[in-house]
């Protein structure tokens, strides 16, 4: 199943929240990623509707197995680009600030290259 780079971003942030907190609802992600209501709702329902999260009857969001797996993957991409740019020069901030933008969008093969070269 295709995801788009909007969706990882939240399987991420609902990933990096549930580190941070026991319960994730939708106002949490609202509050970290600062974006409208209305976009975070829009979101999470293409979630459930992937089968990437539950919405328990109390408004907590959980990610399912397969969302917890596609999550932990973009995170990993994450955290090995954001190490790789700083082994090139890049400022902690900086480095972290463009892996953001980079992990959606390059392809498989040029991720192993990097992960390479970041080991």
């Amino acid at each position: 199943m295709k995801i788009r780079e909007s969706e990882e971003m939240y399987l991420e942030t609902i990933l990096r929240l549930k580190d941070k907190k026991n319960n994730i609802r939708a106002v949490d992600i609202v509050e970290e990623l600062d974006y409208a209501k209305s976009s975070v709702s829009r979101a999470v329902n293409l979630l459930k509707n992937k089968n990437y999260i539950e919405i328990k009857n109390n408004g907590d969001i959980i990610l399912t197995e397969s969302g917890y797996l596609k999550a932990k993957e973009i995170f990993e991409r994450h955290k090995i680009i954001t190490k790789a740019l700083i082994k090139i020069g890049a400022e902690p901030k900086m480095a972290e600030e463009n892996a953001c933008r980079i992990e959606h969008v390059i392809t498989h093969d040029l991720f192993l290259i990097i992960k390479k070269f970041a080991e």
